[in-house]
């Protein structure tokens, strides 16, 4: 299924069977709601955190709430490059992906999940200046270089996602065309590969280890240089202040890069919990951030408060 033959007599994979998730039968029905449940809920949290960023002109005025809002917007892409398809693995419905669908789902799926590692990065930085500079913060990190940053970000992550997504299938696909997976990602599809997949792999650990380990790696330079700072304050209110400002992206980043790391930067053979580590941050991460971000933050809060009260454009 899903193959023809040309004129060598091979045959070319035309599209792929993603296998989805191991799971009991008994539970399909189940899985189901579950996974529909979290991505309604995702796009609607999301939306809600954009939509107030948007009316709230003491938000939308700040660059951390303007990196908020993208974050939110990338949420809601991610979310929705994954969980649909995730879905019609608990139906009836035939599970083949057409080939320029999974080049495709590849493509987003790493375009966005980069994009948002250099987010999470600027993110930090923008903390970094407002706690360590807060006499010099208006000028770093004013809305225009804001969104230069976030343009910077952006472009960054399509060239990642065009680099991986034009490695991988520009090998000849010629023989079994099911994946293990619930996604097309890069080392599911590289095992179906008719030719020797060695410098694929070391790129894509080489590429995906800058990224990650280069973000992850400023990141923990800027929280450094932050506590070194917030310990510099005298008042235990100050610092409680400057610490609840900072907590709620820490929580973020740690839910999203400890299990990235776990599937493509660890040594050794590939196991079952590599997808349940992948579901929890394309499809549970999304979902958390608003919830976390709304319930942490006492401005979010407020905002939403003035909204509703019918006092977001004082």
């Amino acid at each position: 299924m899903g193959k023809t033959k040309n004129t060598s007599l091979d045959t070319v994979v035309r599209d792929f069977i993603l296998l989805g998730l191991s799971h009991p039968p008994n539970l399909t029905s189940l899985l189901f709601l579950v996974f529909f449940i979290i991505y309604i809920l995702t796009q609607l949290g999301n939306l809600l955190i954009l939509l107030t960023v948007w009316a709230d002109p003491k938000l939308r005025a700040r660059p951390m709430y303007i990196l908020l809002g993208v974050l939110s917007f990338l949420d809601m892409w991610l979310s929705s490059v994954i969980v649909p398809r995730l879905i019609l693995d608990f139906t009836p419905s035939i599970k083949a992906i057409p080939f320029g669908g999974c080049v495709a789902q590849l493509y987003f799926f790493h375009f966005l999940g980069s994009t948002q590692c250099f987010l999470y990065t600027l993110m930090a930085y923008d903390r970094y200046l407002a706690i360590c500079q807060p006499l010099r913060y208006p000028v770093l990190m004013n809305g225009r270089l804001c969104t230069v940053l976030v343009a910077g970000a952006w472009v960054a992550g399509s060239m990642h996602g065009s680099i991986q997504a034009t490695l991988t299938f520009r090998l000849p696909y010629c023989g079994p065309n099911q994946v293990d997976y619930f996604i097309c990602d890069i080392r599911a599809v590289l095992r179906l590969a008719c030719a020797d997949t060695t410098v694929n792999e070391l790129v894509t650990f080489v590429d995906i280890g800058v990224v990650a380990a280069g973000c992850f790696m400023l990141i923990l330079l800027s929280y450094a240089n932050i506590v070194h700072a917030i310990l510099k304050i005298r008042t235990a209110d100050g610092r409680r202040r400057a610490f609840s400002t900072c907590g709620s992206h820490l929580i973020v980043v740690t839910v999203y890069y400890v299990p990235c790391i776990f599937i493509y930067l660890r040594a050794g053979s590939k196991g079952p919990l590599d997808g349940a580590a992948a579901v929890f941050y394309t499809v549970v991460t999304p979902l958390l951030n608003p919830l976390i971000y709304t319930l942490r933050n006492q401005e979010v809060k407020s905002a939403l408060k003035r909204i509703t009260a019918g006092r977001g454009t004082e």
